[in-house]
């Protein structure tokens, strides 16, 4: 994890523009930051953080920098490991009575004057007790340092959390600042956008990720590397966190269902798969990793349709893939995306896994009939 500026990837022109914000004090108070998942948004917002607050506040020209070993950096370094810290504080809320368990939200504050504020799980959506901390504390004077500030890792609000926010968010106090990060800023109210200052962390091409990975994972073989690059979509943390081998096993799940769906009218292959998706928080991971992986083999098969195989994410599978896209449509392919859908909500009303399954690429099946 990089934990200096030089060392963040990609992006260089909008990591200078927030560096000289901070050096010239002209840094928004509330900045709206978007980008992909794993593209470096919250790594990003914790060094925002740490530059504004560095005891020693280093300079590289005009461009802000932290020093990483000050009290202020050192303590903010610790939120680094957010899904740990999270998973504590769920941890220690679950061993609380009952009472106090349903009033306790999840708040993440390694540094007295920099607070996160993760989406609560499990609903994982920021709720209004999280909104109403922050509106408790930030009208307090920072007390270790000059700054206070507020990062949301998930632009996932519940409706009241929202709409408590707007206030604070137009006219924040001088001494504060408040990040959000989202993947799709459209998913924000529009008086949430409206009121912050809008910053963009763009996808990095396949070939500076696989350099990335060449530098930083040096053990992973070269095919390995090409792949993970376009599985990643230009996400940085995103392709150094990279679990391929789950990958594969859910893709090769996927292109059991996808097979049965355009090639075997047997369907006994599918049956055999399908049978194994049981129910549980493990099945469910399952499921929800396959349903992932056969979506992205949808997008390949529209990308080979639409003649764009350059664009193509799964390169290891690209002749059995253009086979495939040589035996479908136009229309079966949005017939088929809508179906996953259905599969997708009817997983979340605990409809039986291997049945909707079944029933998903019979229905496919039918559709090139």
């Amino acid at each position: 994890m990089p934990f200096r500026f030089q060392d963040f990837v990609g992006n260089e022109s909008t990591v200078t523009h927030l560096r000289r914000a901070v050096a010239s004090g002209r840094l928004p108070h509330s900045i709206l930051l978007s980008g992909p998942a794993g593209s470096g948004k919250y790594t990003l917002s914790l060094m925002i953080t740490m530059a504004l607050l560095c005891e020693r506040q280093p300079r590289d020209g005009d461009l802000a920098d932290f020093c990483g070993e000050c009290r202020h950096c050192t303590r903010i370094a610790e939120s680094f490991d957010l899904p740990a810290l999270v998973e504590a504080a769920v941890s220690a809320r679950e061993q609380m009575r009952e009472t106090d368990k349903k009033d306790t939200r999840v708040l993440i504050q390694t540094h007295p004057d920099v607070l996160v504020l993760p989406p609560d799980p499990p609903q994982l959506l920021v709720k209004l007790g999280q909104v109403r901390s922050l509106i408790h504390s930030i009208y307090s004077l920072p007390g270790d340092s000059k700054r206070r500030v507020y990062l949301f890792p998930s632009a996932a609000f519940m409706k009241e959390a929202a709409n408590s926010l707007l206030k604070v968010l137009e006219e924040p106090p001088s001494y504060a600042h408040i990040i959000l990060m989202a993947e799709h800023p459209g998913e924000l109210l529009p008086t949430i956008r409206s009121r912050c200052a809008p910053v963009r962390l763009g996808a990095l091409s396949s070939a500076e990720i696989e350099m990335l990975l060449s530098e930083r994972k040096p053990e992973v073989k070269p095919q390995q590397r090409a792949l993970v690059a376009r599985l990643a979509q230009g996400a940085a943390g995103k392709a150094l966190g990279y679990d391929l081998e789950g990958y594969l096993k859910a893709r090769t799940d996927a292109m059991v269902v996808l097979r049965s769906a355009t090639l075997d009218s047997e369907h006994t292959d599918l049956f055999k798969t399908t049978e194994t998706y049981r129910a549980g928080a493990e099945g469910q991971q399952k499921t929800q990793a396959m349903l992932s992986a056969l979506a992205g083999l949808l997008e390949d098969l529209l990308l080979l349709r639409s003649g764009v195989p350059d664009r193509l994410r799964n390169i290891d599978l690209g002749r059995e893939l253009e086979t495939l896209a040589d035996s479908v449509t136009f229309a079966w392919l949005e017939n088929a995306v809508r179906g996953l859908d259905n599969v997708i909500s009817g997983m979340r009303r605990n409809l039986l896994r291997s049945i909707s399954l079944d029933a998903f690429a019979e229905s496919m099946a039918d559709g090139r009939r």
